[in-house]
């Protein structure tokens, strides 16, 4: 019997990021885990709902044995007994973070002995977690250079707090996992993205995106193509009202650096477009290649990769340092990051080269 592993869910951030990660990776290498002070430092404590959804669903891919699965518990075992592949379809329940849940069952995914297909109910822009077009235009631009191909296909948007996001996801698994070494951004060649608004005016997405222009203009950056995508209320099937934006530089190599921003209540949409080019153009500025909300999502993909990797962060933060320490306590490896916490940086990981025919 393989032994369990213990993981301290207060470390570093001590948020639901290290109980995701912890899930993730044992998932991945068929590792029980034992997972104490769950969200210890939160206002509240332990699990809630949205934490559920993305370990009930990893759980069904792997075939695990889950104690403690109930929302308030500290504490929770996961053990992973055989791979699954095929069909899952998951309510997350209201706003809950759609992509949130991508991020804890991609990487087992990706290892599966066949084809696997999601079909997901929930937020699909929601504050505190990635936008869905993000996970689209993005992540999933890296992912496909490290061999798996994903495919996220958003059907319906849901905002907090009333959610109804409907998002399918498709995945072509591999053997193993490509080593990744992107450090520089390099030439800038196009900057591309996507306003929406929903049961807004649709000036609303209109607005940001002509913002966000206005501003990457000024430092003379070319966007090729802005969507703008609204949703008439007379005609729209989405719960209730939102919009944001995602926008994304490209280099001639094919890399994206990405910048997003919700739009809120009582804030201008001029202001949610120029924010979201701001934000970009400052991770332009550091001249690296992989984004600081990219970079975390992207540690499991890397542990596990056959072979060594190094990439470039605009900027190391606290949720890459709190995914690198769960990553080397449970899968034995050493990854290493140059440059101090809030300023750009390069991560080295030594891949473990795991094979999804590995238990």
């Amino acid at each position: 019997m393989v032994a369990m592993i213990e993981i301290d869910g207060s470390y570093g951030e001590g948020g639901g990021q290290i109980l995701r990660t912890s899930i993730s990776l044992s998932a991945i290498t068929m590792k029980p885990v034992k997972i104490t002070n769950i969200r210890a430092g939160r206002r509240n404590p332990g699990l809630r709902r949205q934490h559920m959804a993305g370990i009930k669903l990893t759980a069904q891919l792997v075939d695990a044995s889950v104690k403690g699965l109930e929302v308030g518990s500290t504490e929770i075992e996961f053990i992973p007994r055989t791979r699954q592949s095929g069909e899952f379809s998951y309510d997350v329940g209201t706003a809950g973070s759609i992509s949130l849940i991508l991020q804890a069952v991609l990487p087992p995914a990706v290892l599966s002995p066949d084809p696997v297909s999601f079909n997901f109910r929930g937020g699909t822009d929601v504050a505190w977690s990635p936008p869905i077009d993000y996970m689209r235009n993005l992540f999933v631009n890296v992912l496909y250079q490290m061999g798996p191909r994903v495919e996220i296909v958003q059907h319906r948007r849901g905002h907090y707090p009333r959610g109804g996001g409907n998002v399918s996801c498709e995945i072509i698994p591999v053997k193993t996992i490509q080593p990744l070494d992107l450090v520089q951004f390099g030439e800038l060649q196009y900057v591309n993205g996507i306003s929406h608004c929903v049961r807004l005016p649709s000036h609303v997405a209109e607005r940001q995106a002509s913002s966000a222009e206005s501003i990457l203009a000024e430092h003379d950056i070319e966007t090729e193509h802005m969507v703008r995508e609204s949703y008439p209320k007379n005609k729209d099937p989405h719960l209730g009202p939102g919009s944001g934006i995602v926008i994304w530089a490209e280099s001639r190599d094919g890399i994206r650096l990405g910048a997003d921003r919700l739009g809120e209540r009582g804030k201008r949409a001029e202001l949610v477009g120029a924010e979201s080019a701001q934000h970009l153009l400052s991770e332009l500025s550091t001249e690296m290649a992989i984004d600081s909300h990219l970079s975390d999502m992207l540690v499991p993909y890397l542990a596990i990769a056959s072979g060594r990797s190094r990439i470039g962060v605009t900027k190391l933060t606290s949720h890459l340092e709190t995914n690198i320490r769960v990553a080397e306590r449970i899968l034995g490896l050493k990854m290493t990051l140059e440059g101090k916490i809030g300023a750009p940086g390069i991560l080295t990981s030594e891949g473990i080269g795991l094979s999804s025919g590995e238990r």
